[in-house]
């Protein structure tokens, strides 16, 4: 693929502790650059960067040993005008109430960007999980459930897993629900085990979809996949799930990381025999073939293709020069901070948004409350089928904006969830 030439970095805004700026300030960057290339309506545009509603709870759990702790918990609520919020939720000890807001603003993006009936929402405790015992986490979860419940529903809001969560937490949510409601509610959340209700093939959506995606692109930059080399940061549920999918279509993976770091091989790495995070956590440190390296280093290997698939604002206005690759596909949400972006641009290194890529996530989101709704399972073999038909779909709509307008992807892609957002604001109107 054509090579890139660096250039010189632009200002980044920074807090006041030096790190990068929080989520919630990207999103509405990137908002304001998108309307500028849109005929936005200014009351529109300002309602956008606000959040609906963000609920606070005090969620109480008592310890195995009888102690009691006090935790604090989020929901927030961006926009609802095309549809029922929809959203991950999060344990982690950095879940902030602006973070919750930023990533539901990219949720409200995201569902557009794929033509769903839903609008953003995002949630989480303020805790470490690797702190909680089983019986602890699934009290956490119940207490949190009560405290979110009239604010939840199969028409109101739907959560999702998301970081320190999984399915069992999902089952767990939608169970404690149904008790309150006196009837068993499967759509109030999805991402459950398909034995109370979820789909399969949701757990490795997004990380199929990050896949679909890097196909797509390969071949519009006319690169064969075959000939592809490809870095892949983290190797959670997305990370591990495009890395084996690109793999079996014929990529080389060179390079992989967890949390303890990084394992580079350029002839290329068996993704398949190594366990995803979710299977056997940091089973990336025990492969033995190949080169150690740091997360970082492994953002700046010479490659086709990185995926940053673990956490947020891992490319930057610092590093943001040093990578090397032709092509980034983000995974996970928000890895390019805005200033990072804007030397990718400034060197015409193509940036695949995560808003378009990990979008598998809540699409098979969508089937899998299509399913509670109607109570009708489908198999794994038609979600495969109608994610890549969606995939596929969306990706067209964004390289169609790309074209006509000759503006980076995810600008595009914010063309695309702006004028379906602005109609159906523009259509429902403004209640007096």
């Amino acid at each position: 693929m054509a090579s890139h030439h660096r250039s010189t970095s632009t200002s980044e805004p920074r807090c006041s502790d030096g790190e990068p700026e929080p989520a919630l300030e990207t999103a509405r960057r990137q908002l304001d650059r998108a309307a500028q290339r849109l005929d936005i309506d200014e009351t529109i545009l300002e309602r956008l960067k606000r959040p609906k509603k963000v609920h606070e709870v005090t969620v109480p759990l008592e310890r195995d040993d009888g102690s009691v702790d006090v935790f604090t918990g989020y929901r927030a609520q961006h926009d609802s005008v095309r549809g029922p919020y929809k959203g991950g939720l999060r344990y982690h000890p950095d879940v902030t109430r602006d973070e919750c807001v930023g990533l539901a603003m990219w949720m409200t993006w995201k569902c557009a960007v794929m033509d769903l009936p839903f609008g953003g929402a995002k949630g989480g405790i303020i805790v470490d999980p690797k702190s909680l015992s089983d019986d602890e986490r699934e009290r956490l979860t119940r207490r949190f459930t009560q405290e979110i419940r009239e604010v939840i529903g199969p028409n109101a809001d739907i959560p999702a897993p998301d970081m320190g969560t999984d399915p069992e937490t999902m089952a767990w949510l939608m169970d404690a629900y149904s008790m309150q409601e006196g009837e068993t509610t499967p759509g109030v959340v999805t991402g459950k085990p398909p034995s109370v209700g979820g789909s399969y093939g949701r757990e490795e959506a997004p990380g199929r979809s990050v896949a679909i995606v890097t196909r797509e692109t390969l071949d519009y930059y006319d690169h064969p996949i075959e000939e592809t080399t490809v870095a892949v940061q983290g190797f959670g549920s997305v990370g591990a799930n495009a890395a084996r999918l690109l793999d079996e279509w014929g990529a080389s993976v060179v390079a992989v990381s967890d949390v303890n770091g990084a394992v580079y091989d350029p002839d290329g790495i068996d993704v398949a025999a190594i366990p995803s995070h979710d299977e056997e956590p940091e089973a990336v440190t025990g492969v033995t073939r190949g080169t150690r390296l740091s997360n970082d280093d492994l953002l700046e290997l010479d490659v086709d293709v990185l995926v940053p698939a673990a956490v947020g604002n891992v490319i930057t206005e610092e590093n943001a020069d040093a990578v090397r690759a032709d092509v980034v596909v983000e995974g996970a949400n928000g890895p390019t901070t805005f200033g990072g972006d804007a030397i990718l641009a400034k060197r015409g290194v193509p940036v695949i948004p995560d808003i378009l890529a990990n979008a598998g996530g809540v699409t098979v989101s969508y089937f899998e409350w299509l399913q509670d709704i109607n109570r009708r399972k489908w198999s794994l073999e038609r979600v495969q089928e109608e994610l890549e038909t969606e995939m596929v779909a969306a990706w067209n709509g964004v390289r169609e904006e790309v074209e006509r307008r000759d503006v980076p992807w995810r600008d595009a892609a914010y063309a695309v969830a702006l004028s379906r957002i602005t109609e159906a604001h523009e259509m429902r109107g403004l209640w007096p």
